[in-house]
């Protein structure tokens, strides 16, 4: 049994995991995959080369308990995008390909995530009227919430249009998931003063003016934390930059903190739980017409689990 027979012989609600994925593929997701299985309920297919699968599956006793679909090709993680298209046997393209025919409800990638868009946009599609897809991470604030950062990898060089596109999705994803009602976006640029900016900022703007949402204006980057506005709307190359930046900045501050006899390491162990990738587990894909999650290449088991987790939670919501 192989491709999506195999899918079809358990359950359509299952969430198709790239095993060859990712800098730790397959030891870490299929690691990650039993977790996601055993202690969270959430039916896993792992998408990669049988043998490997099979020898780690039975590492964690596991053998027949998780479907395998048999891909023999992989996506190196240097693959920037649509070279991908040259493996139409990858476990990305594989597992793409079952989310996209409807054998499977999400979609989850530790592997690069210019090939995962490039494949999500071919084989699952984007959904009607969508320019282009935006990974959307949800940032804890500083009043205890938190604010969508979108765009914040998918798409480096964005025309303004998809800038104001990706505040509506990023709009949605605020209602959907994080249960805002109404929520508030913000355009990051160089200053809070309306037309700062380069020139995508400032006709971004323009557009965001006339959408039917609630528009703040401009951000500054002390903002991205601080729960000024519920969704942060920026290109890709920007957003990607931000996202790392802000995860270094905690770790490091954390550590000084800790190093400074401040506070007790345990005591700050909860901040950095806020902002660590095993806690959201990845970046979710908007605006594609399945569930996709894309995780950090260095994903550990812990990483992968809860990706697995949050990508099912998100494939079981109701369209906005």
């Amino acid at each position: 049994m192989t491709g999506a027979d195999a899918v079809r012989a358990g359950r359509r609600d299952a969430v198709v995991l790239d095993a060859m994925g990712g800098d730790h593929g397959p030891a870490e997701t299929v690691a990650g995959a039993v977790t996601a299985w055993r202690e969270h309920g959430v039916p896993v297919v792992l998408a990669g080369r049988a043998p490997d699968l099979a020898r780690e599956l039975a590492a964690h006793d596991a053998a027949g308990e998780i479907p395998v679909v048999h891909a023999p090709d992989v996506v190196p993680m240097t693959e920037r995008g649509a070279g991908g298209a040259a493996l139409p046997a990858s476990s990305l393209a594989v597992g793409c390909g079952l989310v996209g025919e409807g054998e499977a409800a999400a979609f989850v990638s530790a592997g690069s995530t210019g090939a995962v868009v490039a494949q999500a946009v071919r084989r699952i599609g984007r959904a009607e009227g969508v320019l282009r897809p935006a990974l959307a991470v949800a940032l804890p604030s500083l009043p205890g919430g938190a604010s969508v950062l979108v765009d914040a990898g998918a798409t480096a060089d964005p025309t303004p249009e998809m800038m104001a596109q990706f505040a509506l999705l990023g709009a949605g994803y605020a209602r959907a998931v994080l249960g805002v009602p109404d929520p508030v976006a913000g355009l990051l640029s160089i200053g809070s003063e309306p037309g700062k900016g380069n020139r995508l900022a400032r006709r971004a703007e323009e557009l965001l003016r006339g959408l039917p949402m609630r528009f703040h204006g401009n951000i500054e980057g002390h903002d991205v934390l601080s729960g000024a506005v519920d969704v942060i709307v920026t290109d890709g190359f920007t957003g990607n930059v931000v996202l790392k930046n802000v995860e270094g900045c905690v770790r490091t501050a954390l550590a000084m903190v800790a190093r400074a006899g401040i506070a007790e390491p345990g005591a700050l162990a909860g901040v950095a739980r806020r902002y660590d990738p095993q806690t959201h587990g990845g970046a979710a894909l908007l605006g594609l017409r399945g569930t996709v999650i894309v995780a950090h290449g260095s994903s550990t088991a812990a990483t992968i689990a809860r990706a697995c987790v949050v990508a099912h939670s998100l494939s079981c919501l109701e369209p906005a």
